[in-house]
């Protein structure tokens, strides 16, 4: 039986389509659609409950240490406040998840993990956790996701606090409201982590006096793949190495001793056999996860792992894999569509242009 969240009563009275995502019980999208709500995103205000992601904290003396073992990235030396989008890898390179990891205090970590990950996760750390750490699972907090260039405007008002200064990936306490400056669609907004029955209320606020719309997760995976953001299970797995995912920038330079570290160095210096890369299609059509690609003598060199039609182009786009030789951008391929050979193209990522807030001064110089 799935799962509900804080807010199920709510999507099941408003949703006009639901069903199973991660365990869960999600809405996909409302009554104006899925269009609509992208849209929203990009041009206005719109709202994701994205409570079925898990929240968790790490506690103690040897936490930042326990983060620079299971990830790749360093933390020693954040800043109080600062979140980072990490991975967790496994002994042989791949991944175990990919999440967003905040520093709260010198020996304090919160962390947002992925909804089908959860337990995955959850047991992986338990099994590396050091004696000096605790580790801690917040079961009775929800997640909102406000998101869209009057995000700052309409949570400042909802909240009572001025937002203005909060900065790019930082998160700070309100009261019994965690806010962290970041999202998942390459627009300003937020994600809020709000006790599980205060969620409504806070959901709803939004809505009826901030101007939200309510979007689902159709829109939601249309806006990640538009910023070429990998979705875990798809995108990205225990398989994948970060430096084949694109992702080699999460990966500190200055030593491997995290657990997979000797693969991950090994990818970096002497290079990877696929690459992640972006598709835009020339010809019509849309060209889905598991998509064939193909080089011009019609030979197999990779697959899609993600696709489907950006509103914000007016066009059909895709992620995948692809042997490294045909991997630079605007090289030709061809995708196998259900027998259909669509012309395509390399292209770079993102898609679209993010759009999130600046942590650079105001200088007043033209850029």
């Amino acid at each position: 039986m799935a799962k509900h969240t804080a807010l199920h009563t709510y999507h099941a009275a408003h949703a006009k389509s639901m069903g199973e995502f991660a365990g869960y019980e999600m809405p996909f999208y409302y009554e104006a659609g899925v269009l609509s709500e992208h849209n929203a995103v990009r041009n206005t205000l719109g709202l994701f409950d994205v409570s079925h992601m898990g929240q968790i904290q790490l506690s103690g003396a040897g936490c930042a240490a326990f983060f620079e073992k299971i990830t790749p990235s360093a933390f020693s030396k954040v800043k109080h406040g600062v979140a980072k989008y990490t991975v967790l890898t496994n002994p042989q390179g791949g991944l175990v998840d990919d999440l967003i990891v905040t520093r709260l205090a010198d020996d304090v970590f919160f962390a947002v993990i992925n909804a089908g990950c959860k337990d995955k996760d959850i047991a992986w750390i338990k099994e590396n956790l050091p004696a000096d750490v605790k580790l801690e699972i917040f079961d009775d907090r929800a997640l909102i996701a406000v998101q869209g260039p009057k995000a700052e405007a309409a949570l400042s008002n909802c909240i009572g606090e001025d937002l203005s200064a909060l900065g790019y990936m930082r998160m700070a306490k309100y009261g019994d409201l965690w806010v962290s400056r970041l999202g998942y669609t390459g627009e300003d907004g937020f994600e809020v982590s709000v006790p599980a029955d205060k969620a409504l209320a806070l959901w709803q606020n939004l809505i009826d006096e901030q101007g939200a719309l309510p979007c689902g997760l159709a829109a939601r995976d249309s806006l990640r793949l538009e910023m070429g953001y990998p979705l875990y299970g798809h995108d990205i797995d225990a398989t994948t190495s970060p430096i084949e995912a694109d992702l080699s920038w999460v990966v500190r330079k200055k030593d491997a001793d995290y657990i997979g570290g000797d693969i991950i160095s090994a990818h970096r210096e002497n290079g990877v056999a696929r690459k992640r890369v972006g598709v835009n299609l020339i010809d019509k059509g849309i060209a889905r996860e598991g998509v064939k690609i193909l080089n011009a003598d019609g030979d197999e060199v990779g697959a899609l792992t993600s696709g489907g039609h950006s509103p914000s182009l007016n066009k059909a786009i895709a992620m995948g894999y692809i042997l490294s030789d045909y991997s630079a951008a605007d090289t030709e391929i061809f995708l196998d569509v259900r027998g259909r050979k669509l012309k395509a193209i390399i292209a770079p990522l993102p898609f679209v242009s993010a759009k999130t807030k600046s942590n650079k001064p105001n200088t007043g110089k033209a850029a």
